[in-house]
């Protein structure tokens, strides 16, 4: 690991002499692709100068003891040399992760699918509960939210998809796909009867710029008048727009902008993505294979989280993780939970590595 941490070091070293060469500030692309290769290096490069510094630090003091006799000085350069030691395990456990492979989509936007599941319209409001505790969520890591498409009937969100852009959004999202339950008396219920429903959550990473083949002839494309709240604008024109992907049967929809062309272009787009999920899940066996030493495989039929109303408790299945401030936590307060996950993640492609 250290052999490679100074090839690492190196090669942050030259990049950082290349980017004040004046061929390269000439050219934007070139400076661009270079500063984006050093940026993704900096941590590592930190991290391990930290590392060399306690090593350096240890070494001094193991060379003043050999020629130390006085009792206090001993003591104070022995504890200094053995505190030394525990950081070093400790930063070794830090860059052991920081060289995990990164995943491609951490950085970019993420679209995000919830739908109301068993429950009835007590599911359609949970559903609509989980939008707007992403919403705020989002709003607390300063992303912002479109939503691209929505079917709300008397107040209840049969489902709801939306885009979160922003860097890093996928990273703070991608830990979200799944069952999530919910334990309450709803509203309609008079004899006080705690019920159970669910909503489903699917999370993709926004494939703009993913070079996914698309024909013409497979897409079935459908324009309609768009619904919903948007004064009289919604009633009088044909600008939502329906894609069916007639191979695979994926059907997406997209109503948020007055102009047909843009909803075309982000429903577009939205279809690259689950094109992208699609194929890689169908296509590539590794790719399943590598999802079983994570956290979660991410399926939409997998129980992932429990909301209990009366314990005002969050419970995540995956990691066994309790959360006692239910009220916060849907008011966006997801945080600790996400950075769990990461965390977790992260233990588990060691550990897989390792094995």
């Amino acid at each position: 690991m250290i052999e490679r941490l100074k090839k690492i070091k190196e090669r942050f070293d030259e990049l950082t002499k290349e980017l004040m060469d004046p061929a390269v500030l000439a050219d934007m692309s070139v400076w661009q692709k270079k500063s984006k290769e050093q940026s993704n290096l900096v941590d590592i490069v930190e991290k391990f100068n930290e590392y060399l510094k306690v090593e350096q630090d240890m070494k001094d003091a193991e060379e003043l003891l050999k020629a130390e006799t006085d009792p206090d000085m001993v003591e104070m350069l022995n504890d200094e040399f053995y505190s030394g030691k525990d950081k070093l395990k400790a930063i070794e456990e830090e860059l052991k992760i920081l060289l995990l492979p990164k995943d491609e989509n951490d950085e970019g936007n993420v679209i995000v699918e919830i739908r109301a599941g068993v429950g009835g319209d007590e599911a359609g409001l949970f559903a609509g509960d989980l939008f707007r505790m992403y919403n705020m969520f989002a709003d607390k890591n300063r992303f912002k939210v479109e939503v691209l498409d929505e079917n709300i009937v008397e107040g209840v969100t049969k489902d709801v998809s939306f885009m979160v852009t922003g860097k890093g959004a996928f990273a703070k999202f991608k830990f979200e796909s799944g069952v999530h339950r919910v334990q309450r008396i709803p509203v309609t219920e008079s004899s006080g009867r705690i019920h159970t429903s669910t909503a489903t959550v699917a999370v993709l990473p926004e494939a703009k710029n993913v070079q996914i083949e698309i024909n013409e002839k497979d897409l079935q494309i459908d324009y309609y008048r768009s619904g919903g709240a948007g004064g009289q604008h919604v009633n009088k024109t044909e600008s939502a727009i329906r894609i069916t992907h007639l191979p695979t049967g994926i059907i997406v929809a997209c109503q948020d902008e007055r102009s047909q062309g843009k909803n075309r272009e982000k429903a577009m787009n939205w279809l690259k993505s689950k094109l992208y999920d699609y194929y890689q899940s169908q296509e590539d066996s590794a790719y399943a294979e590598k999802r079983k030493s994570q956290v979660g495989n991410g399926d939409r039929c997998e129980k992932i989280r429990t909301y209990n109303y009366p314990q005002s408790r969050v419970t995540d299945h995956r990691i066994n993780m309790t959360i006692y401030s239910l009220e916060n936590f849907m008011n966006g307060d997801i945080g600790e939970m996400v950075k769990a996950l990461t965390v977790a993640d992260q233990q588990a492609k060691l550990a897989h590595i390792e094995e």
